[in-house]
């Protein structure tokens, strides 16, 4: 099988045996505010997300009058076009989130959802660019992106293998780095749908980074995808679960999120630890002599005493003959007199 294609994102390689690049999903939880943007940003840093990642909507090149809603969410938009509008920021806007989000150490990435919105996040300045899963089967859309330069990272929610493997092509034959994240376009998701052990699989059949795109709504498929080597997580952030907008049950708090966060670098530094268990072993020497037992007198015994079972115990700490050589010395003679709760040691016997 072919090695996996590590990629670069803004000079952080990105793949196995790298630590694993966490994105804080910020979307529409901003709900149009520029304000609401820049303080999710400062979330992000603070809860030790490396990228932050908005969505790039401009109405009236993606979208018509007609789109429905998948959840009619909104009670001050008519319509989901109306909608799209009021997440609308202007390209100085863009520019401004992105210098705020270079400032506090995060990469910014944001989906685009029209060609338009492809040209004005270049002249933002974009170092990947992900392809949304309702985007996947653009073809067009997709080789602007990669006209543009820089990797795709895929999301796979709503293809199947071969739609994936399609547009793992389009990135290649363009000449640029790929990523796929297995995704299930469902808020929140439940864990029977999570489709965690996709991970490997789609590592295998792409060889390219994969992640996970989770919304779930819980830590638990960002842990248990870094045990798995996923390469990349995208994870909603929301500042509280009693905020409006679409995916806010599918999303962590701050709180949360920094913690699913150390989470994930706890069990990469687990996992790539290899410790000898021998070596463990005699590193708890002194520990057996705390922890361990050993043979005792059950009560006073005088010298000469044949030793049966019934006149032993075994007990802490392990300073004298331990447990296993308790059928040994059954039979054998007391050299000298043991006090009770004595331990048992090879001079005592004959």
């Amino acid at each position: 099988m072919s090695a996996v294609v590590p990629i670069d994102i803004a000079g952080r390689k990105v793949g196995p045996g790298q630590p694993c690049l966490v994105i804080a999903e910020i979307a529409q939880a901003h709900d149009g505010s520029l304000g609401a943007a820049h303080a999710y940003i400062d979330a992000a840093a603070e809860a030790k997300a490396d990228a932050v990642k908005f969505q790039t909507h401009i109405a009236a090149a993606e979208s018509t009058s007609r789109e429905p809603w998948r959840v009619k969410f909104s009670q001050q938009d008519a319509t989901r076009y109306d909608y799209w509008r009021r997440m609308e920021f202007t390209e100085e806007q863009w520019v401004g989130l992105r210098r705020h989000a270079l400032d506090r150490g995060l990469i910014f990435l944001s989906s685009p959802f029209s060609p338009e919105a492809v040209d004005l996040l270049a002249r933002v300045g974009m170092p990947a660019w992900k392809v949304a899963s309702g985007e996947v089967s653009n073809a067009p859309l997709m080789r602007k992106m990669t006209a543009a330069g820089g990797p795709l990272l895929i999301s796979s929610g709503m293809s199947g293998h071969a739609e994936v493997a399609d547009a793992v092509a389009l990135a290649r034959e363009a000449g640029r780095g790929v990523a796929v994240f297995q995704c299930t376009s469902a808020y929140p998701c439940p864990p029977e749908k999570v489709g965690i052990h996709l991970i490997p699989e789609l590592a295998a059949r792409h060889r390219c980074p994969v992640g996970l795109s989770d919304h779930s709504g819980t830590p638990y498929p960002s842990l248990t995808a870094a045990a798995l080597g996923a390469s990349l997580l995208e994870v909603h952030l929301v500042f509280s679960r009693s905020c409006f907008g679409p995916d806010t049950a599918a999303s962590l708090t701050p709180a949360e999120f920094a913690s699913m966060v150390r989470g994930v670098r706890y069990v990469e530094t687990m996992m790539a630890a290899r410790p000898d268990k021998d070596d463990m072993a005699s590193a708890a020497s002194a520990m057996r002599g705390i922890f361990g037992k050993s043979i005792v007198a059950r009560r006073d015994l005088p010298a000469g005493t044949v030793l049966a079972e019934t006149d032993l115990a075994l007990k802490k700490p392990g300073d004298g003959l331990p447990p296993s050589r308790l059928a040994g010395v059954v039979g054998r003679t007391l050299r000298v007199a043991l006090a009770a709760d004595e331990a048992l040691l090879d001079t005592h016997l004959r």
